[in-house]
């Protein structure tokens, strides 16, 4: 079969391929340890569940405007002001099947064939893949686990060449957790403002920050607006990762690019999504802090574990719901070592000792791998004693 160079260009991602291969072992009764899937186990709230059903009552089944409905796009740049001190219109915003479809629509009307994209790594794994579907070409740029994985402006502007066209933050950032505040932040949109370049930011998990990080916005910066794409989505701060609303926020001329992309690939997002979405927007928050206050738990637990075991070292993830522990202690070609590399580290756990992660290559970082906490204590005492166990008869044996 000839398929096309931009399919091939990409990966199936590695997210996906993971959650598939535990539910498979799941399928057989298998007890696996699931460190694996990026949403939070928490319910949607009551209240937003409740507008959907009523949305569903009064029949609000049609299409709607590919965009979204008016009220939900000001409810969303209402809701984007109050909460991380931004100034947008109704114009400059656009719903979308979630976040991801957010990213791939904005890349896709403003990223070419010989663009550069900055990306710094670790990275969510999906961006590299929708700039080279896009015809780009990612350019990454190593964080440090002893700046807590944060992007830093000297290290952005080192790689900037007459070709960049976009660089992304994802702050706090999947898989790393990794913060960056806003003084580094504002660093960046200068030097990016300075060089003619978008700014992407990825909001996602922008509530789930942890002392002394608060959520921030870049678009809360002074003349932010003309330089800025703010990717933001309900998934994660309100718990609705499978009702698919995501937004984007910019300038009214690049929001209408992207209706446009839209009118001729998904039209509007399901309508009782929108309509959940809006009750989200507009309604209580008090539903955020019970599970900021969970994470955390399940954060020290599960950090402090991993630095417990043997050649595991782990940094402190400054938000979102992710641990990013350095194992490659216990990688190489030796016969000694656990594995060669961390893919097949995360193959041997999931199938030696039931333990379901993410591999660090996946995320441009060898060596680590990606344990997601949104589970409960209990499954994290169970997967951390999995664990272990395994890396203990490694060490013993070397």
């Amino acid at each position: 079969m000839q398929l096309t160079n931009r399919i091939n260009r990409i990966q199936v991602s590695a997210t996906a391929a993971v959650i598939n291969a535990a539910e498979q072992l799941k399928a057989k009764g298998v007890d696996i340890a699931d460190f694996g899937p990026g949403e939070p186990d928490f319910p949607t709230p009551e209240h937003i569940k409740k507008a959907a059903i009523k949305a569903i009552e009064e029949n609000r089944t049609k299409y709607t405007p590919t965009g979204g409905i008016m009220p939900l796009r000001e409810a969303i740049t209402a809701w984007h002001k109050r909460e991380l001190g931004s100034d947008y219109t109704a114009k400059e915003c656009v719903v979308t099947v979630g976040g991801k479809h957010s990213i791939f629509n904005a890349i896709s009307v403003l990223i070419q064939n010989g663009d550069e994209v900055i990306l710094p790594a670790p990275y969510w794994v999906s961006f590299p893949d929708i700039i080279k579907y896009a015809g780009g070409t990612p350019v990454i740029v190593e964080t440090r686990p002893e700046d807590g994985f944060g992007a830093k402006a000297a290290d952005i502007e080192k790689a900037i060449t007459p070709k960049t066209k976009m660089v992304i933050v994802n702050s706090p950032s999947n898989p790393s957790g990794g913060v960056v505040d806003g003084p580094e932040f504002e660093k960046i949109l200068a030097i990016c403002k300075k060089h003619n370049v978008w700014v992407m930011g990825d909001e996602c998990y922008s509530h789930f920050v942890y002392e002394p990080h608060k959520p921030f916005s870049i678009a809360s910066a002074k003349d932010s607006k003309a330089s800025v794409i703010i990717i933001g989505s309900v998934s994660k701060t309100f718990a609705m990762t499978g009702w698919r609303i995501g937004y984007t926020l910019a300038p009214e001329e690049l929001i209408q690019a992207m209706i446009k992309v839209q009118s001729q690939s998904t039209s509007n997002p399901t309508s009782i999504a929108q309509y959940a979405a809006l009750e989200a927007m507009r309604g209580s928050m008090d539903t955020v802090p019970p599970m900021l206050a969970e994470y955390a738990k399940r954060r020290k637990r599960i950090v402090e574990g991993l630095r417990a075991i043997p050649g595991v070292t782990c940094e402190w993830p400054g938000g979102a719901f992710y641990a990013f522990p350095n194992v490659s202690a216990h990688l190489g070609e030796s016969k000694n070592a656990a594995a060669k590399n961390c893919t097949e580290l995360s193959k041997l756990l999931l199938e030696k000792a039931h333990v379901a992660l993410v591999a660090g290559e996946a995320f441009g970082a060898p060596g680590f791998l990606r344990l997601s906490y949104a589970t409960s204590i209990e499954r994290i005492e169970e997967g951390l004693r999995r664990l272990e166990k395994f890396f203990s008869r490694a060490e013993a044996a070397a």
